[in-house]
């Protein structure tokens, strides 16, 4: 199989599918575009979300929360506490070990949220280390986000730029592979885009302002996200190609490495779906945060649709980020 996250069709076969019992207090369950899981209790709701740091061997520690965060985030929910899980390779030493989780700590120090416990295992079964995590937010129920509410003709929108995390991931990996083939500046430029990685600002001031949707964009990149979007609000989606927001040195990487940027993971980027008349608001709230909100495209009846400049194709379902085509260069 390939590697990255399982394919969609997959996910619902042989794992949603097998998922056989439900309770009344589980209000969100696993399903294909939805980013945690959502428990009643009463009059507030507790947010979970749980992701693994498979594709980075740099900055996992700092990763490992950020994105489990950028997760709950995406519920509008403020992220309170996180259980990391660590798999280490026979092959790793203690100061391997203290130095992820002095990032983690230092990660966690900065979004606010105790690292509550979790597991620490040396093990065989890796080859390099696994770091899981999983956080746990809270949210007053009437804040929940309801994405039924959503209507034709609502805008997306897209926080920051596209390819965020991958274009940094990919400048630490595969420094040295490119230093000859871009300038020092770019990669630094690249490299840095990893302190954008955080969507917790925009998750919270958008489930403030009461948006439709949000979707943490992940692996599958920008379309990966919109498909998954649609798939998730029951609805079609129609995004322009020419107004998704990208750094020059995303793009420039991305044709050094012969990889579709589009379909680049890219945590810290938020896709949110929100009614016409909440966009100004949402992007003077968030530019005052220093925030780029950008509108690209709009609910439509169905389809999932890609604008290239006037041609229009249909958006393919998310498969191995293309992170991992370029991460196979060091093999």
């Amino acid at each position: 199989m390939e590697i990255g996250k399982l394919p969609n069709h997959i996910l619902e076969k042989i794992v949603f599918n097998n998922i056989k019992y439900k309770r009344k207090e589980i209000l969100q369950g696993a399903a294909v575009g939805e980013d945690n899981a959502i428990i009643d209790f009463e009059d507030e709701v507790c947010i979970i979300s749980t992701d693994p740091i498979t594709g980075a061997t740099k900055d996992i520690g700092r990763l490992a929360i950020y994105i489990s965060c950028n997760d709950v985030a995406s519920s509008g929910a403020e992220p309170i506490g996180a259980l990391l899980t660590i798999l280490a390779p026979p092959s790793i030493n203690e100061e391997d070990i203290e130095l992820i989780m002095k990032e983690a700590g230092e990660a966690s120090k900065e979004l606010k949220v105790e690292i509550m416990g979790g597991h620490t295992e040396i093990t065989d079964a890796v080859n390099r280390v696994v770091i899981s995590t999983t956080v746990i937010g809270k949210q007053k129920k009437k804040n929940m986000i309801n994405s039924k509410n959503i209507e034709i003709g609502d805008k997306v929108l897209i926080t920051k730029y596209a390819g965020i995390e991958g274009t940094s991931i990919l400048a630490k990996e595969l420094e040295k592979y490119l230093e000859d083939k871009i300038d020092k500046e770019k990669i630094m430029e690249a490299k840095n885009m990893g302190n954008m990685i955080s969507v917790i600002k925009e998750g919270t001031i958008c489930g403030k302002i009461g948006v439709k949707y949000m979707h943490d964009i992940t692996e599958g990149g920008i379309l990966g996200a919109v498909w998954e979007g649609a798939v998730a609000i029951d609805k079609g989606l129609k995004i322009y190609e020419e107004l998704i927001p990208m750094k020059e040195v995303t793009k420039e990487l991305s044709s050094v490495l012969k990889i579709d940027p589009y379909r680049l993971i890219s945590s810290g980027s938020m896709l949110i779906i929100a009614g016409e008349k909440q966009v100004s608001l949402i992007e003077n709230r968030l530019e005052k945060e220093g925030i780029k909100a950008t509108v690209i495209g709009e609910v439509i009846e169905e389809g999932v649709l890609l604008d290239r400049k006037g041609e229009i194709e249909e958006i393919s379902p998310p498969s191995s980020d293309e992170l991992y085509k370029a991460l196979s260069i060091l093999d």
